[in-house]
Formats: structure tokens, C-alpha cells, sequence
């Protein structure tokens, strides 16, 4: 009867973790530096999303098992009386692949540009990942003098969708998916 119990108790927990994959896991990861940033017409964003991969995602990764992280990017013009009008909604997606013929990592970020990056530093795939720099949000010329403007930033990794029959081996990768909480900027133009 005591050892039902013991499993009782595992069970139960394990099944906690499996309904809340996203919970615990995902204390570590937050965007930081994030700049609005003027350059001759237009309204640039940078941001960086730090404590994203842990071992069992480097792990997974180096196994060749793909990941994604994708960034969600809005401006708001914030209005008093009245609903706040939505002005941008971006949405990003990185995504990385190691080949582990060739022992490369080919990282893919098509807001950049339409070619991928391939190298055979996961460093430098890591940074490729978590970064994002330059990116337009707006023409200033459709933003207001003296108009009260909101950037609201989010990130969310995942990984990508795994043939059915993959899905038992590699259950462990539905563990890191996770997502930041909502970051907001409020500024003046």
C-alpha cells in the first residue's frame, strides 16, 4: 500500500509538470536592452532575449532537433479618452538547425534578410537567435509630434513541429517551450 501511495505521488507530479510545461521553466528568460531608436525616417527596435537556452535545449539542438523564437513587436498611439489605436504589429520568427553531418548551425531570420546565416560556432548561433537589432518598426512620419506612444515586446520559444513518429522520442523538448511576460515601453514622441 505504501509503495501505490509513492507512485501516487509521482504520478501526480509528473503530471503536473505536463500540464504546465511552460511554469517553472521559463523563470530565466527575459528580454532586456531594449532601445527605440531614431535613424533618419524611421523608428527602430532593438531587443534581446537572455536565459533562453538551457542544457536540455542545447542538448536537443545538437541533436538536430530545429527551434524556434519568435518575437511579437506592437506600437500603440495611447489616446485619453478613447481606445488606443494599434499603429504596427510585428511578428518575427528565428529559427536554428544544426547539421550534424556537416557540423554547422544554419539560423534563419527572415525579417533581416532572405538568406540564412550558417556557422560552425554555436556561440554565434545562440547570439543569431536572441537578437534584434535595426528592426523598422515605423516611418516617423506617421507618428504625431508630441504623441503619447506605447511598444509592447514579447518572446516565445518553442520547438518546431516533429514528425508524429519523433514526437515519443523527443518528448522531453516539450518542456522548453516557454514565453516571457509582455514588456512595455511608453514614450513621447
Amino acid at each position: 500500500m505504501k509503495i501505490l501511495r509513492k507512485y501516487k505521488t509521482w504520478i501526480v507530479f509528473l503530471c503536473f509538470l505536463l500540464v504546465l510545461p511552460g511554469t517553472g521553466f521559463a523563470q530565466g528568460a527575459k528580454l532586456t536592452n531594449i532601445a527605440i531608436i531614431r535613424y533618419h525616417d524611421d523608428l527602430l527596435f532593438k531587443i534581446n532575449l537572455d536565459g533562453a537556452f538551457r542544457e536540455d535545449m542545447n542538448k536537443a539542438i545538437m541533436s538536430g532537433v530545429p527551434a524556434t523564437f519568435s518575437f511579437y513587436v506592437k506600437l500603440n498611439k495611447l489616446k485619453d479618452l478613447w481606445f488606443n489605436s494599434n499603429i504596427a504589429d510585428i511578428y518575427l520568427t528565428h529559427t536554428i538547425k544544426y547539421d550534424t553531418l556537416k557540423k554547422v548551425y544554419t539560423v534563419s531570420r527572415p525579417w533581416k534578410n532572405s538568406d540564412p546565416v550558417v556557422t560552425e560556432s554555436f556561440k554565434e548561433a545562440q547570439e543569431l537567435m536572441t537578437q534584434i537589432d535595426g528592426l523598422k518598426i515605423v516611418q516617423l512620419n506617421r507618428l504625431e509630434k508630441n504623441g503619447h506612444y506605447q511598444i509592447e515586446a514579447k518572446a516565445e520559444v518553442s520547438k518546431l513541429t516533429l514528425p508524429f513518429y519523433l514526437h515519443y522520442v523527443f518528448l522531453f523538448v516539450s518542456l522548453w517551450d516557454f514565453e516571457t511576460d509582455w514588456y512595455i515601453i511608453d514614450f513621447v514622441y
